[in-house]
């Protein structure tokens, strides 16, 4: 059954932007300091948060925009780089996957992805999402809520979905399932 998109501040305050938009900045909070955890640390963190994102930005109710103008792009190349250097370097050689893309039926060979380049990607779509809604004008909040909706929709919950097939490999391949249990909590 399709959605009939709402309008107004009211679905801007809603349970399910104020939970994205928490989730979200948890998330980039957490991207930013990536440097400050260990290898461990972030995998970890990416197991459980992608099921979060990927609920959360699911959730999101459709929603019509009153001006589609009214949209901005807050991350820069320089930051993207950034936190794709950062978790390339955490990661090393395991920053690399591969698997299969279901859009291209015809494509039967795995196709060669990076989880850096996939949380740099989420980073990016996330941070603008949370950026622009922090304008104090209503056509902005709009924007963002519609354009975290549709990117999840075509972009990055692909991403989400990839990756935590790669980082689920990783934990449990790798034998952290047996200190997983130790782990503190930072979610």
């Amino acid at each position: 059954m399709e959605q009939k998109p709402e309008t107004g501040s009211d679905v801007l305050q809603s349970k399910q932007v104020l939970e994205m938009l928490t989730v979200a900045n948890d998330f980039t909070l957490f991207i930013e300091k990536a440097e400050e955890y260990s290898r461990y640390q972030i995998i970890t963190y990416l197991q459980r948060i992608f099921a979060v994102i990927y609920l959360k930005a699911s959730l999101l109710p459709d929603i019509k925009v009153k001006d589609e103008d009214a949209i901005e792009h807050y991350v820069t190349e320089e930051n993207w780089e950034s936190v794709f250097n950062t978790i390339h370097a955490k990661l090393g050689q395991d920053d690399l996957y591969y698997y299969i893309d279901l859009h291209e039926r015809t494509q039967q060979d795995a196709i060669r992805a990076s989880i850096a380049e996939n949380i740099a990607d989420i980073y990016q779509d996330l941070k603008d999402f949370i950026l622009l809604f922090q304008k104090p004008i209503q056509t902005f909040q709009e924007n963002a809520v519609k354009e975290c909706k549709h990117l999840f929709q075509t972009r990055y919950g692909y991403h989400l979905v990839n990756c935590h097939t790669a980082i689920h490999y990783l934990i449990y391949q790798e034998g952290y399932s047996n200190d997983i249990s130790n782990f503190q909590e930072i979610l």
